[in-house]
C-alpha cells in the first residue's frame, strides 16, 4: 500500500510539472511575437523594425490630392534631372537619352521587381512606371496630411519610396498596402516588404493592425531580411 502510495504521488507531481510548464509565458506557443520559434527578431532586420511602426486605424482620404505632395518629379537633388529620370536610369539597362544625360529614351527593365519579367522602356509608349512603393495616397491616409509642404515633395520623391516597375501590374496594386497587394513575384515579397517598412520608418508613416500583421507573414519566411 505505501508503494502505491509514492507511486501515486509522484504521478502527480510529474503532472503538475507538465501543466505548469505549458502554461508559462515566452515557451514558443502559438500566441508569442518576434521571430521564427517565438525568438525575438534580431537587431537591424527588417521584422524587428516592423514593431517599431506605430499602429493605428487608417485616417479618411478626405482632402488627397497629387499636387499635395508637390509638382511631379521636381529635380529634389539638384542634379539637372528629374526625379523620374534619375529612378529609370538607376533601374534600367542599356539606357538611352534623348538629351545627353537627363531624359531616358529607351531602356531595359531586365528583372521587373513586382513580377520577375523583362520590360521594354520606350519614352512615349512606355510599359514601364515608377511606382511609389508606399503609394502617396497610402501615406496620406496614415500621416501624411499633417506634414508640411516640403516633407511631402521630399516623401513623393525619396529614391527609397521609388522603383521602376512593369506598369499594368503597378496599376493593378493602385494605392494598397501590405494587407491589400503584394508583388506576384513571390520572390521580391521580403525585400518588397523591408522597402516598405524603411519608408515608412523614415517618415512616420503608421500602420494598420492588418498591414502589421501581414508584413509580419511575409517576414515570417525570410527573418534575416535586413531594411535597405
Amino acid at each position: 500500500m505505501l508503494t502505491y502510495r509514492r507511486t501515486l504521488a509522484a504521478s502527480t507531481l510529474a503532472v503538475a510539472a507538465l501543466l505548469t510548464t505549458a502554461c508559462t509565458p515566452g515557451t514558443g506557443g502559438p500566441g508569442d511575437g518576434g521571430g521564427a520559434g517565438g525568438r525575438p527578431a534580431a537587431r537591424g532586420t527588417a521584422l524587428a523594425a516592423v514593431d517599431t511602426l506605430t499602429v493605428k486605424g487608417r485616417a479618411p482620404k478626405t482632402g488627397y490630392e497629387r499636387e499635395k505632395f508637390g509638382r511631379a518629379w521636381v529635380d529634389v537633388d539638384g542634379n539637372g534631372c528629374g526625379t523620374r529620370d534619375d529612378i529609370l536610369k538607376r533601374d534600367l539597362t542599356g539606357v538611352r537619352f534623348t538629351d545627353g544625360h537627363c531624359k531616358v529614351a529607351s531602356g531595359t527593365l531586365t528583372d521587373d521587381p513586382y513580377t520577375g519579367t523583362t520590360v521594354r522602356y520606350v519614352r512615349g509608349r512606355s510599359k514601364v512606371d515608377i511606382d511609389h512603393v508606399v503609394a502617396l495616397s497610402d501615406a496620406w491616409q496614415k500621416g501624411a496630411q499633417k506634414w508640411d509642404g516640403e516633407t511631402r515633395r521630399r516623401f513623393a520623391n525619396d529614391p527609397l519610396n521609388l522603383l521602376a516597375v512593369d506598369s499594368a501590374t503597378n496599376r493593378r496594386k493602385s494605392d494598397g498596402d501590405a494587407a491589400t497587394w503584394l508583388p506576384p513575384n513571390g520572390a521580391y515579397r521580403c525585400t518588397y516588404v523591408a522597402r516598405q517598412i524603411a519608408v515608412k520608418k523614415k517618415y512616420g508613416v503608421w500602420v494598420t493592425a492588418g498591414e502589421r500583421d501581414a508584413m509580419k507573414r511575409v517576414l515570417g519566411a525570410c527573418p534575416q531580411q535586413k531594411l535597405p
